[in-house]
């Protein structure tokens, strides 16, 4: 099964060629996809700069829409099997791959989440955040039938007829929750694994804010009684 990398990119000069150089360094993707969402930092320069290898496909939007704009961006554009989304920064460490794709590769599963809740090393969250996320994570438990343990985290590893399958209309972070929604209310059981973690300081360009959460909140509730 061929993978495709998806990499949504907004101002993130300082590590988007690394993030590349390590997926590339790992060597399971097939293609990597990066999406760059209307840099004004110089990460477009940085991209050019990149060697131009027969992996890797850059798609610039012309002006910033949000993360959850440019997943969906990254997914039409795919065409391997299996679809991993990694952010641009160094929050998540690439070498986590095999562990992710493991359960699709072996037939028990069609999406994977890597959790950073289940015992995996990480650099200590800020404790509002963890808050957030595991408020966040409980309502949608609650709401869907799940026990998840991180659902608004970056890496979500899916089979890519899932996924391309579902019509997904966010443009921002609430895409975290969109995608869970809707993968879970098509009867489809998340299988999470443990990764690591090492998040980045608000003045290192951590983006998402308390306002996400309350968008994330409410992305939940709606879809439960819509698509």
């Amino acid at each position: 099964m061929k993978l495709s990398v998806i990499i949504p990119c907004y101002n993130e000069k300082d590590t988007v060629a690394t993030v590349i150089e390590r997926v590339r360094k790992v060597g399971l993707a097939h293609e990597i996809v990066v999406v760059d969402d209307g840099s004004t930092d110089g990460s477009r320069d940085i991209l050019a700069s990149i060697d131009p290898q027969d992996d890797l496909k850059i798609i610039h939007h012309p002006y910033n829409q949000g993360k959850g704009a440019a997943v969906r961006t990254g997914f039409n554009a795919a065409t391997g099997d299996i679809l991993l989304i990694q952010d641009a920064d160094l929050e998540y460490d690439p070498r986590e791959y095999p562990v992710l794709l493991r359960p699709i590769e072996e037939g028990i599963t069609q999406v994977v989440y890597g959790s950073r809740f289940l015992g995996g090393p990480r650099k200590a969250m800020f404790f509002w955040n963890m808050v957030a996320n595991r408020t966040l994570t409980f309502i949608t438990n609650l709401l869907y039938n799940a026990i998840l343990s991180d659902m608004e985290t970056c890496y979500k590893v899916f089979r890519a007829e899932v996924v391309k399958g579902i019509p997904l209309r966010s443009r921002r972070f609430d895409f975290e929750p969109e995608v869970t929604a809707k993968v879970l209310k098509r009867g489809y059981r998340i299988y999470e694994v443990p990764i690591s973690y090492n998040g980045r300081e608000w003045n290192e360009g951590k983006k998402i804010s308390w306002k996400d959460g309350v968008i994330a909140l409410w992305t939940l509730l709606r879809y439960r009684v819509t698509d």
